[in-house]
């Protein structure tokens, strides 16, 4: 005959039964929790976007500063304050040809 069987002690399955939950639910909060990797890969992503639009908005500042320095009291450029007037006044000289 076979010896008498020895179960698991039932508090040694549960406490086993419990660290694994935490480990899974740990794990699952670093890969997708607020401040888990996938949440971090998407905040990099976000800033390099924003960044690209920040240094095309600065460009467009620096273009616009140079065309209003271009047009100040200091300093006129004619030819400038000409392509304007004709484009937002619609001026066109009597020996000019306009198409469409």
């Amino acid at each position: 005959m076979s010896g008498p069987r020895k179960q698991p002690a039932i508090g040694a399955v549960l406490a086993g039964t419990g660290a694994l939950c935490l480990g899974f639910y740990f794990t699952f909060a670093a890969v997708q929790g607020d401040s888990g990797v996938f949440r971090r890969v998407q905040a990099t992503a976000e800033k390099e976007a924003l960044q690209a639009e920040r240094d095309r908005l600065k460009a467009e500042v620096a273009r616009m500063e140079n065309l209003t320095h271009r047009l100040s009291d200091t300093y006129l450029d004619l030819d400038l304050l000409d392509e304007r007037a004709r484009n937002v006044l619609g001026l066109v000289r009597a020996d000019e040809i306009v198409i469409h």
